[in-house]
């Protein structure tokens, strides 16, 4: 049988690590835990979750419905019983405002894959859902169309939500993505980005299957892996798109080796180097004809 009030400890916890992390400003972010086929136990409404204490956690139903708890339940809990509809065997849902994640959402930048193993095994493609107003069905359906193909999601100018089998591994996503997000983002101010070749991405994912880990990139045909193609589908209605990060193009036959596979990026990457240079050299020119 479920303990209840271990539960709750194990959420406050979580809570005090995503406020120290810088995921949750102020009374930013919501958790939840289903406890039973009709009980969710979630943190409330205008509490700072690093501050929070057992008896300030609520308990809905499945239609977010309050029916325990002295504090007003998060607004956003129909997002998490939505989730949980979809998808029976995840107990526990987190969202919250991972800067370096949230930038991505706000960007609309598809961020990349094939960069770092831990995250193309343990994470994979990762969706940007379209902006909702939050708190209403509206605003949870927007992750339905990724639901059944990843356990995170950033929400665009609003932050992420990630879930699984406990609230320790639904919390492990979003930071697993913000740390990625990070590096992701240093790399491009150091000016190069180097992705995994065809060879080492398909290596990646035979491992992934071997560990039973569901990927919904195994098997498909005709994929550019690195290029998020699952999820390519909504970038028209959500505006989302490559503009800092472009993917590498993988080549077939005799070009496919994996020196003249990052031969290709690295050209691309002086053309755009050469494309930068131009246009500076253009407005520099300009400028100095006006004085």
């Amino acid at each position: 049988m479920i303990n209840i009030h271990q539960i709750k400890e194990e959420i406050c916890d979580i809570g005090r690590r995503i406020y120290n992390k810088g995921f949750a400003a102020a009374n930013d972010g919501n958790i939840s835990y289903r406890v039973d086929e009709n009980r969710v136990v979630c943190t409330p409404t205008q509490i700072c979750k690093g501050f929070m204490k057992p008896d300030d956690l609520c308990v809905v139903d499945m239609e977010g419905n309050q029916i325990a708890g002295h504090r007003k339940r998060t607004s956003e809990i129909l997002l998490h019983v939505t989730i949980m509809k979809r998808r029976p065997e995840v107990k526990s849902v987190v969202h919250c405002h991972p800067p370096h994640a949230t930038a991505f959402g706000i960007a609309r930048e598809a961020i990349p894959q094939c960069i770092l193993p831990e995250v193309d095994i343990f994470m994979g493609d990762v969706p940007i859902a379209k902006y909702a107003i939050p708190g209403g069905q509206g605003f949870a359906d927007t992750i339905l169309p990724f639901v059944d193909k990843t356990n995170i999601v950033v929400q665009a100018n609003h932050g992420t939500v990630s879930w699984g089998p406990t609230v320790e591994r639904a919390y492990w996503l979003t930071e697993l993505l913000d740390a990625y997000c990070r590096i992701l983002l240093i790399s491009r101010d150091l000016g190069k980005v180097d992705y995994f070749t065809k060879q080492e991405a398909e290596e990646l994912l035979d491992l992934k299957s071997k560990w039973g880990i569901d990927d919904p990139r195994i098997g498909m045909k005709n994929c550019e892996l690195c290029a998020n193609d699952v999820f390519r589908e909504s970038w028209k209605e959500t505006g989302v798109g490559h503009r800092a990060f472009s993917p590498p193009t993988f080549k077939s036959g005799a070009d496919a080796s994996p020196e003249k596979e990052k031969s290709a990026a690295s050209a691309t990457s002086a053309e755009q180097e050469a494309l930068v240079k131009a246009i500076t050299d253009r407005v520099l020119e300009a400028l100095n004809q006006r004085r």
